[in-house]
């Protein structure tokens, strides 16, 4: 069986650390596992994603797809009190460190459930937010893209970070063709932070 963090591998052997991530004032600490993305530390694409993401105060429900161990949906939810965000994943490790994570960050205004892409998502956000798993492959990258639009209210937004050699151009092309508007909010060392409008 593979080890891919986007799979499931029960059997998979535990190797806990924590690690220390810094963001506007905030020192946040994350358990990570072998089988998890970037279980070393914080990778330069969540981080650059971060940095860049900006809620407005009537936006107050955001989905985070693919969330891993929960960086980027928990220091959303913790540097925005207002917000509710929920956590998704469809590895159950993730899920259970995710879910640990909280509990250590001390945030209460998220959610974290399992879910394949949106298979269990039943609601609509204002804002769906995504570091997809690269290697699951194009389609499954693509799905997170184009059907984020069928869970966003009007005027919903969907962020994405990707690097340039591992497909930016291709999903900034299929987004345009969805969403009413789409922007490249930065580039930086290859990787590009995309936002589309509903």
């Amino acid at each position: 069986m593979s080890n891919q963090y986007f799979e499931n591998n029960p059997n998979l052997s535990s190797d806990e650390r924590i690690i220390t991530y810094y963001f506007k004032g905030n020192t946040f600490r994350f358990i990570t596992d072998n089988g998890v993305f970037s279980k070393k530390g914080v990778d330069f694409g969540s981080s650059l994603l971060l940095q860049n993401f900006y809620t407005e105060k009537t936006m107050t429900k955001i989905l985070d797809v693919g969330t891993g161990y929960g960086v980027i949906g928990l220091v959303i939810a913790k540097t925005n009190p207002h917000v509710l965000v929920d956590m998704v994943d469809v590895n159950e490790r993730a899920l259970v460190l995710a879910t640990r994570n909280m509990a250590l960050n001390h945030v209460e205004n998220g959610e974290i459930f399992a879910s394949n892409i949106y298979q269990n998502i039943i609601k609509k956000y204002d804002i769906i937010v995504s570091n997809p798993p690269i290697r699951a492959g194009k389609a499954i990258v693509h799905e997170i893209g184009s059907k984020a639009f069928d869970y966003l209210v009007e005027g919903g937004t969907f962020w994405c970070v990707i690097q340039k050699k591992q497909g930016a151009e291709s999903m900034l092309k299929l987004l345009s063709d969805i969403f009413t508007k789409t922007i490249v909010v930065t580039k930086d060392k290859g990787y590009w932070i995309i936002k589309a409008k509903k």
